[in-house]
Parts: structure tokens; sequence; C-alpha cells
């Protein structure tokens, strides 16, 4: 027998064109502007990313990561040619 979720209703202000784009997206995606809402929450409220992810995030943030960084696409470009 499955549980029933309990819902309390709610009341937020938010700013006019935050809402208006909660209501595209739900009806893009064919859903009622509550579940839309509900469902971003829930996503926000409860993701965990995986260890793997957690780890990029962490080298990322350090600064270790030996990546480089080019300030243009030209720059990248050549150095990518350079390599074969």
């Amino acid at each position: 027998m499955a549980t029933a979720t309990i819902r309390k209703p709610a009341s937020f202000r938010l700013r006019a064109d935050l809402l208006e784009r909660m209501k595209y997206n739900a009806a893009r995606e064919n859903r009622t502007l509550n579940n839309y809402v509900e469902s971003v929450l829930l996503d926000s409220v409860y993701y965990e990313p995986n260890e793997v992810t957690k780890a990029a995030i962490e080298e990322a943030m350090s600064g270790r990561n030996p990546n480089k960084v080019y300030d243009s696409a030209d720059e990248m470009h050549r150095d990518i040619l350079s390599e074969e």
C-alpha cells in the first residue's frame, strides 16, 4: 500500500520575469506550474553529485587543474595545430 505525500500550500513573492520563465518552461514540458516548481525545488534540495563529480569540482576550484586556459579561439586553434 502506497503512502500519500502530504502537501501544504505555500505562497511566495517572485520576480515577474522569473515567474513568466517558469510558466514558459512548465508549458514547454506540458506540466503544471506547481509540478514544475516542485520538481525544480526537489532537484535543488536533494541533488548530491557522485564522488567523481565531487573530485572534479574540488580540482577545478583548487586551481590545480593543469589544463591550459586560452584567451581566444585563435590561440587555442594555433596550439592544437602545433601539437600535430
